[in-house]
């Protein structure tokens, strides 16, 4: 007998009207003749275009002069390799310039799919049985790009989400690079990233313990700009530059609602999306809390498993995970420490789900078989659907399962509280399918989540419906427990 789960009416679908101001480069030689073009306009021309264009764009973004400003100062070398006194220029031809240089990009208008959801930090001015909610998303535009967004909620005492208005901007974040390397470590996610040793040597070898970003990049930079460098070499020397840049810290500004941040690709190993990121509200040993989330970055041809760490929503720190564990998707980090140790699941070969300890949170090694697939709904793959979940009868792990057709389905599973490598027991039928209703989408057949929690002893499983859009479903955890405990 299936487990019942009440679906909730509840809908989050995909919204065109929600647009970033994105950098957009047209090619070297074709922005230096865009901006030919524009320094044969006479100050007049200069003025009437940008306001004209400022009238237009201005209430659809926040501040859109300065981000015409940044897209310039981004060609600033070609416009300065053309003879052109940049420094002269005034400040209404740069922003015209960046404006040529921007372009819109709607986040969600493809998909708003693939749902985690954590408790808020702020907790205040409650009645009894509320819990204030932050769920997050994968957005999808044009091109597939993935980015992470988010609504902020209250869960009421009879598990009813009421959803806080949306605000009408969107906020990209300014961006900080981490300056500072250690050697061994990089060598180490080089070596697991399959990069050929010999061009890592000629790069890395003169280089101290810890050494700078900056030195890095323009040695590298310099050796990409060789007109007769090899494909093999110019590949392996992107892929360093690659996990360079992909230690970096983001600021949200402090005027932005939560509704109005997004987590947009930002280093070269994203430049095609961020994927499916699990968050999880995880309590250290002295009590401290942190919302940290495992995600997957994708850059069309390799993906690469990262970590992302937030303590108030506004400042994030990005890292990549490391060791021969952090490979694949679907990592999913405990959300504290077992015996001393952080803890991790993964499906490292892409069909069974694995467990792993570490004493540092981005280093990964030594995975062990937790799961193999079982029933007819998952002989395809099995993996877990977020983070595990604390319970007194034991660790919580939702999970999915690929079956006959592609069709996704998400089940359940109870794990030791100490010793986590022992099941206890395994749903033999899926907690949820595919409804008829839910089966049409950019990917038909498949209900998926990134992230549940507990509240009012009840399973709030927010769940994507076909890659397409979200919604939720509540379980009562004692029948859910109880089912469990009597699958073994």
């Amino acid at each position: 007998m299936r487990v019942s789960v009440v679906r909730k009416s509840i809908k989050f679908t995909p919204d065109s009207r929600r647009v970033v101001a994105r950098y957009f480069m047209n090619g070297y030689d074709r922005t230096q003749q865009m901006v030919l073009r524009i320094m044969t306009l006479d100050e007049k021309q200069v003025s009437e275009t940008l306001e004209q264009t400022l009238r237009e764009f201005a209430r659809r973004h926040r501040n859109i002069s300065a981000v015409f400003f940044r897209h310039c100062e981004k060609i600033r070398p070609i416009i300065e390799a053309m003879q052109v006194d940049y420094e002269a220029m005034t400040l209404n031809r740069k922003m015209l310039i960046g404006s040529y240089c921007t372009m819109e990009y709607a986040i969600e208008s493809a998909a708003i799919f693939n749902p985690s959801i954590v408790e808020d930090f702020d907790q205040s001015g409650l009645e009894a049985g509320e819990k204030r909610v932050i769920i997050s998303f994968r957005a999808t535009g044009e091109g597939h790009i993935s980015s992470i967004v988010f609504r902020r909620g209250i869960l009421d005492r009879d598990n009813n989400l009421q959803i806080m208005k949306i605000g009408h901007h969107i906020d990209k974040a300014e961006i900080e690079h981490k300056t500072l390397f250690n050697k061994e470590r990089f060598l180490t996610k080089l070596i697991e990233m399959h990069t050929q040793d010999k061009y890592i040597d000629q790069i890395m070898q003169d280089l101290p313990e810890e050494f700078e970003f900056a030195i890095l990049k323009n040695t590298l930079k310099t050796a990409l700009s060789d007109p007769a460098i090899r494909q093999e070499r110019r590949t392996a020397l992107e892929e360093i530059l690659w996990l360079a840049n992909s230690f970096y810290d983001l600021q949200f500004k402090h005027d932005s609602d939560i509704t109005e941040r997004v987590i947009f690709p930002i280093s070269d190993s994203e430049s095609r999306g961020i994927e499916d990121a699990r968050f999880v509200r995880f309590v250290d040993d002295d009590d401290s809390v942190r919302i940290m989330a495992t995600y997957t970055a994708y850059n069309g041809h390799a993906i690469l498993p990262k970590l992302i760490s937030t303590e108030d929503f506004y400042s994030f720190r990005v890292m990549p995970l490391h060791g021969e564990g952090a490979q694949n998707k679907n990592l999913a980090l405990f959300p504290r420490k077992i015996k001393g140790k952080y803890a991790m699941l993964a499906r490292i070969d892409g069909v069974n789900n694995y467990i792993m300890y570490s004493n540092r949170v981005t280093q990964w090694n030594t995975p062990v078989l937790l799961q193999q697939p079982r029933y007819t709904w998952e002989l395809t793959q099995i993996g877990n659907c977020g983070s595990p979940l604390w319970t007194e009868e034991g660790w919580l792990v939702i999970t999915h399962g690929v079956g006959t057709m592609r069709r996704y389905c998400i089940g359940a599973s109870l794990f030791d509280l100490d010793d986590p490598s022992k099941e206890i027991g395994r749903l033999s039928e899926p907690l949820l399918s595919p409804l008829e209703d839910e089966r049409e989408g950019y990917v038909p057949n498949v209900v998926y989540s990134c992230g549940a929690i507990i509240h009012n002893n009840s399973l709030i499983l927010p769940y994507a419906v076909s890659d397409y859009s979200s919604t939720y479903g509540v379980v009562d955890m004692v029948e859910l427990l109880d089912a469990l405990k009597k699958s073994k």
